[in-house]
Parts: structure tokens; sequence; C-alpha cells
């Protein structure tokens, strides 16, 4: 059974940072594609930023040059470094895990707060 789980989340002020961890288990990993997506409060869900097996990562528009995805496949953790924060970051951050070769293989994790505010 596929589970990721999410930590890191919290309340920070305005230019400040935060590290997201998505800890990953009953999974190969290091073949999947990593993604964190957010959903802002009253608003659906959007994709953020993804690596891929082979470390290639590629980011949403809004936060590109200032979130940071990363990878440990022997730890099977995925990380979102997340500078110069905003308010319109402020939403609940999500791991996802896909399987590119197995269709269906689409597992969530339960998300984490992120609230930026003075």
């Amino acid at each position: 059974q596929v589970q990721l789980v999410e930590s890191g989340g919290g309340l920070v002020q305005p230019g400040g940072s935060l590290r997201l961890s998505c800890a990953a288990s009953g999974t190969i990993f290091s073949t999947h594609i990593m993604n964190w997506f957010r959903q802002p409060p009253g608003r659906q869900r959007e994709w953020v930023a993804v690596v891929h097996s082979d470390g290639h990562t590629n980011y949403a528009d809004s936060v590109k040059g200032r979130f940071t995805i990363s990878r440990d496949n022997a730890k099977k953790m995925v990380y979102l470094q997340m500078n110069s924060l905003k308010p319109e970051d402020t939403a609940v951050y999500y791991c996802n895990i896909i399987n590119p070769e197995q269709s269906g293989y689409n597992y969530w994790g339960q998300g984490t707060q992120v609230t930026v505010s003075s």
C-alpha cells in the first residue's frame, strides 16, 4: 500500500522560507515521478513542481525561481524548498506520486498547511 506523508508546513512571514518534506512508503519510488500540488483557500488544486526519476525538474510560473523540488531516492523522500514566500503561496500543499508505466498509479498525501502572513 502506497503512503505519502507530508510535513514541514506552518506559519511564516512574507519573505520567509519553509522546507516541506514528503516521505513515501510501499513503493519502489526511484522510478516514479514526484509532484507537489497546492490548494489555496477557496480555489482548485494546482500543480506546483515536478521531479522526474532522472532528476529533471519543472515548475509552475508562479513559483519559478523561488521554489526548489528535490528527491532522495535512498530515503524515499521528496522535498520542496520554498523561499521568498508570498501571501498568495498560502495553501494546503500535497505530495503526489505517479508511475508513468502503470495506468492508475497515482497517489496523494494528506497535505500540509502553509500560511504566509504577517
